[in-house]
C-alpha cells in the first residue's frame, strides 16, 4: 500500500524500517540481514520520498548475541536502531542493556533507543505498548509512563501494531494458545485507550524526541 506510506510521510510522521520480511535478527546470517534492511530502505525511500534514518528489528531480536548487527545498520547508513528490550522474554530480550539511549561501540555512528521500561525489585518491566499495553490495565501504563517520565527522567518509547485495531480480524486456526492470548485479547479495548493515552501524555517522533542524543550528547 504505497499510498497509505506516502500519507504517512505527507502527514509530518517519520517513517522508518521494520525490515522486508519480519525475519528475527539472530536467525538470520550477516548478509541475509544486511539485504533484508537495505532492499526495505530502499523501497520506502522511493516510495515516501524521505530518508530513512531509523530501524527496528522484528520482535526486538537484536540481543546481545548478534552485536554484527549494529555495525551493519551503520554501514548501511541508518543513523539510529529502536531494536533493543531490556527484559527477559520467551522470544526476545536483553536483560543487561542499558534503558536509556546509548551507542553500542564507541566508535560507531549508530544509536540504540531501547524499548523503555520501569524497574522496581531489581529487574526490569515494560511499559512500552504491545500486548503489554493491551493485556494488562490501563492503569499500569499510565503509571508507568509517568515514572519514566519523571524518576528516570527519560522521554518514553511507545509501540503498537495496525493490527491491533482491527477486533474483526480473521483468527488463525490452530494457532498455539500462548500465541492466541498475545494476539487477540482486549483487540477491542486497543483503539480507546490509545485515544485515551494521545490525551494524557505529549508525542513526537522519534528522531525529534531524541534529537540531543542523536547529535552525539549521549553516554557510551
Amino acid at each position: 500500500y504505497p499510498g497509505v506510506v506516502r500519507r504517512i510521510a505527507e502527514g509530518g510522521h517519520e517513517v522508518a524500517s521494520h525490515g522486508s520480511l519480519h525475519h528475527l535478527v539472530y536467525r538470520l546470517e550477516p548478509e541475509e540481514f544486511r539485504s533484508d534492511i537495505r532492499d526495505s530502505r530502499r523501497l520506502l525511500e522511493d516510495i515516501a520520498g524521505v530518508a530513512v534514518r531509523g530501524y527496528r528489528a522484528p520482535s526486538f531480536s537484536i540481543r546481545r548475541d548478534t552485536p554484527w548487527a549494529f555495525e551493519i545498520l551503520a554501514e548501511e547508513g541508518f543513523a539510529y536502531s529502536s531494536s533493543v528490550f531490556p527484559i527477559r522474554h520467551d522470544v526476545y530480550g536483553w536483560p543487561e542493556a542499558p534503558r536509556g539511549p546509548f551507542r553500542p561501540k564507541p566508535d560507531l555512528p549508530l544509536l540504540e533507543i531501547p524499548m523503555s521500561t520501569v524497574r522496581r525489585f531489581g529487574q526490569n518491566f515494560p511499559c512500552t505498548g504491545g500486548g503489554y499495553f493491551r493485556l494488562l490495565p490501563y492503569a499500569w501504563s499510565r503509571w508507568a509512563l509517568e515514572e519514566r517520565n519523571k524518576a528516570d527522567r527519560q522521554p518514553a518509547v511507545f509501540y503498537f501494531h495496525p493490527w491491533e485495531l482491527d477486533p474483526e480480524q480473521p483468527r488463525i486456526a490452530g494457532a498455539p494458545f500462548r500465541s492466541r492470548l498475545r494476539h487477540y485479547t482486549n483487540l477491542h479495548r486497543t483503539e480507546h485507550r490509545l485515544k485515551r493515552l494521545a490525551r494524557e501524555f505529549r508525542w513526537a517522533p522519534i528522531a525529534t524526541v531524541f534529537a540531543d542524543e542523536l547529535d552525539g550528547h549521549v553516554r557510551h
